[in-house]
Parts: structure tokens; sequence; C-alpha cells
């Protein structure tokens, strides 16, 4: 087996890449990085009837979308179409059946595994007994004393059989996790698997034991749900004299009320998660921290750092809440931190509107941009400035008690100064603040009868950005337009 560190995502294309997968990719990747070694993404499609159309290029650009990037496998090119990288391949496991059923054999004449030839009838049967008995449900073993030639002789003649693994009856096996420490199962509580179903495809236990031997995986990174089934692979391991992989089993994703999460349940996959306006480096940050925090004292860190800091030793062994007010927070962080060209590339695809000016536009998609929890927030953020006119009626141009008569005579004063200044001085908010905090002063008025009245006759409503910034983003013909209208309404009323 090679000394290079070598690790490999290996997702069923039964459907979108969610969250939890995400994860355990995104720490595969991080882990051979860390190491300078190898990130495989190798499909494991054995299931057929589970399997989507589509799926594989989900996978793939599910993770290219994240940047989450394996170096070897399974990829898609800028053309959109499936390719296979390295040396070790197929990388797909359905097309690796000879290559199983040739090992499931040599199991057999090991005294390893068995043929089984039990109806799904009797099987049933079996389950519902041992339900009645209150027993853990389990194959019983029936077919592991047959005679080796009457079975190879039923198989010749075509007889309908699975192939299964012949498991120790008594003691213990013990295996060291990286994330858990020693692990210890008793033999007696695991039924004879089976390794190759009736249409001749392999089970995950055999296929991925198997592959990740001939791809000289040296680090197995897996949810916690696999952790009963490593002594299965340990066994295929032994059987055959190889060195198995070291095995890391990540902790469980839980919903708030802490139950399982789901890849059933509302928004875990990664392409609606992306679509919904979240940032990819914010995804990533988020997943990263999922059962895992390289320093405790931070929650920000870039791709790199994270590649830098890895460490599976300190990832946490309970499992880790899905908290998507914390997700929020990050996005809205990384949407802070984009360049005004990164950002608004991204915001633009979120408008829809008949004005043309994208200058302004771009203008008021800026204004919003802090705050932002989400990109496709933007369009509701920025629908106000948007709009052609507002409803006055619905909101307070008076500040407090103020006098109808007060609020006309002030924003008559800023209508003048607005009307004095150029088009480029109207864009600048502090020159625009400098004048308006400038006339407060000479009147002797005071700040929130003055900015107030504005605030509200520029926005419509009673919660917005200061009037300084709204006026440098509408610019000077439309914040006097908007002014315009407000008095019209307070001398209409």
């Amino acid at each position: 087996m090679s000394k290079k560190f070598r690790v490999r995502f290996a997702p069923s294309p039964t459907g979108f890449l969610h969250i939890g997968g995400l994860r355990s990719a995104l720490y595969d990747e991080l882990f051979a990085r860390h190491h300078g070694g190898d990130f495989i993404l190798r499909i494991e499609d054995t299931d057929q009837a589970r399997t989507v159309e589509g799926g594989v290029e989900n996978i793939c650009n599910s993770l290219k979308d994240a940047g989450v990037i394996p170096n070897e496998g399974m990829w898609i090119d800028d053309n959109g179409k499936i390719i296979e990288r390295g040396k070790h391949g197929p990388y797909i496991q359905s097309k690796r059946q000879k290559k199983h059923l040739a090992y499931a054999e040599k199991l057999i004449k090991m005294d390893k595994a068995y043929y089984c030839f039990c109806t799904e009838e009797r099987l049933k049967d079996l389950r519902a007994q041992q339900t009645k008995n209150e027993q853990a449900p389990g194959y019983d073993g029936k077919c592991c004393d047959l005679d080796h030639k009457e079975a190879e002789q039923r198989v010749r003649k075509g007889e309908k059989h699975v192939i299964r693994l012949k498991f120790p009856q008594k003691g213990k096996i013990t295996f060291e996790d990286i994330i858990r420490g020693k692990v210890e199962f008793d033999w007696s509580v695991i039924d004879d698997q089976v390794i190759i179903k009736t249409s001749g495809m392999p089970t995950y236990h055999l296929a991925s034991t198997c592959d990740d031997h001939d791809m000289e995986i040296s680090h197995v990174l897996r949810g916690e749900e696999w952790l009963p089934s490593t002594p299965k692979h340990l066994f295929i391991y032994e059987a055959f004299g190889w060195k198995p992989p070291k095995f890391a089993h990540l902790p469980l994703l839980l919903n708030e009320d802490r139950s399982k999460l789901s890849k059933r349940q509302g928004d875990v996959s990664v392409s609606e998660i992306l679509e919904k306006g979240y940032l990819p480096q914010a995804l990533l940050n988020f997943v990263a921290l999922l059962g895992w925090n390289p320093t405790a004292d931070r929650e920000i860190y870039t791709h790199d750092e994270l590649v830098e800091l890895f460490n599976l030793e300190k990832v946490n062994k309970a499992g880790a809440v899905v908290n998507y007010e914390k997700f929020d927070w990050l996005n809205s962080h990384y949407i802070k931190e984009l360049t005004d060209s990164e950002y608004l590339e991204k915001a633009r695809l979120f408008i829809k509107t008949k004005i043309r000016d994208q200058e302004f536009i771009d203008r008021a998609l800026l204004l919003a941009r802090d705050r932002l929890v989400r990109i496709n927030d933007v369009a509701d953020e920025i629908d106000y400035l948007l709009k052609e006119k507002f409803n006055y009626k619905e909101v307070s141009l008076p500040w407090k008690k103020q006098s109808k008569k007060e609020v006309i005579q002030r924003l008559e004063a800023l209508l003048d100064l607005v009307n004095e200044f150029s088009d480029k001085q109207a864009l600048d908010i502090p020159k625009v603040e400098k004048e308006i905090k400038k006339l407060i002063a000479d009147k002797e008025w005071g700040n929130g009868d003055t900015l107030w009245p504005l605030r509200v006759a520029l926005s419509g409503s009673e919660k917005s950005p200061g009037p300084f910034e709204l006026i440098a983003t509408y610019g000077k013909e439309r914040a006097i337009a908007r002014i315009k209208d407000s008095l019209t309404h307070l001398k209409g009323t």
C-alpha cells in the first residue's frame, strides 16, 4: 500500500448532495491537502434501483460550486461531461462488478463467505418471528454450513442466491478509531452480511472495502452511522491479509431539537443552499465547524486556513447541531467581505426592473449590502428604492408631535439645498451630510425634526437607511423627485 495519504469521498448518486455529504467531502479535502495527499471522488452506485438520473452530475457540480475539488476520480469538465481522472479506475463502482465477484469467490474458497439460498418469504417470516420474540433482527445462519459442492451445484443450476460473509460466532473485535478511540463489538450481535445480491451486484460492505484496498486508501472518513459496519469491513481486510486503512467516524448532524438531520428534510441540499443566496465560502466555513473548531476563539476561517489547521483528532464525538442562525451570521459576514464588483455580479442576478439606469441600481444594491443575510434577499431590500411612487398615507412624515407646517418648511429648505448640489456632489455621502447638517445648524433646527421627515420622504418608510445615504443612492434628480412627492402629499392633506 502507498505510504501517501489517500482519502476518498464515495457518495451514492441517489439524489442531491446534502450538507452531511458536503462535510464528509470537505474533511476529506482538508485532510488530504493538509498532508499533501490525494482526495478521490468515487461513485458508489451498486444500489441501481435508487440511482437517480443526473445524480453524478449533481454531486460533481455541487462540490465544484462549493469549492471542494478532488484531484482524482470522477469529475465534470467545463463542457458538463462526466470524466474520470487517475490510474486506479474505474471510479464508478458498478463498473468494477467483475472484480467484486472475484473477491467474493475467493472469500468462499477461504471459508470466509458462503452461498445463501434463503427466499425472501423465509427471511420475511424470520424477521416477523424475531420481532414477536423481541429479538434483534438478523440472519440466522441457516445456509452457512451447507456442503460447498452441493451449494456450487445449486448455483450452476441457476438457483437464486446471495453470498454472505461468514463471521465468527464468538469473541470480540476491537479497533482504534481516530475520533472515538478504542471501539469494541461482540461478534455474536453481528449477523452474516450479504456481500453479493441476487442481481450479482455487490453490496456496500464488499465493494467499498475492496475498492478502498485497490485504490490504496489510507484513511476512511465517514459518518457515525457506519461505525457498526466497521467490524464487517475489517473482517474482509483480515481475510485477505490486507492492511486496513485508519477509520475516523464523524459525528452526526442534528436538527435544533437534536433529532438526526435528514436529507429528506428541507434546506439541506448543497445546490438549494447556494441557490438561496448563501456564499460558497460561508457554506464551507459553516460546514467545517459542524463538529470541529481548530482554535475555539474564533468563527471565521478561510479555506486555506482550514487546510492548515485541520486535525482529525480534534473532531468531536458528540453530534453537531446545524444552527442556521449561525449560518446566516457567517453569510452576512462574507457578503460584507466581497469586493464591490464581486458583490454586484452576484446581486444583479436577483433584480428584475424596468429601470435602465444601471449605475443607480448598483448604488441601491451597495446600499443594501450591510443589511443582507443572503444575497437573494437584496430584491426585497431595495424594492422601495425602485418604486415609482410611495403611499405616504401609510407613514408619518412629522417627527413625533411636529406640525405639518413645520415639516413642509423643513422639506422645502432641504429641496432647495439638494437643487444646489451638482450631480457629482449629490453622490458624495460626506458632502451631503456636511451640507445638510450645516443647514440645520444655520436654521437652529433639531436633527430629529429635520432628518426624520427627510428620511421618510426619501424611503416611504419609518425604518430605512439614513437620509444622506439615500440621497447619494438616488442621485440628484431622483432625490428631488422623492422630496417633491412628499411635499405634494403634505400640501394636499
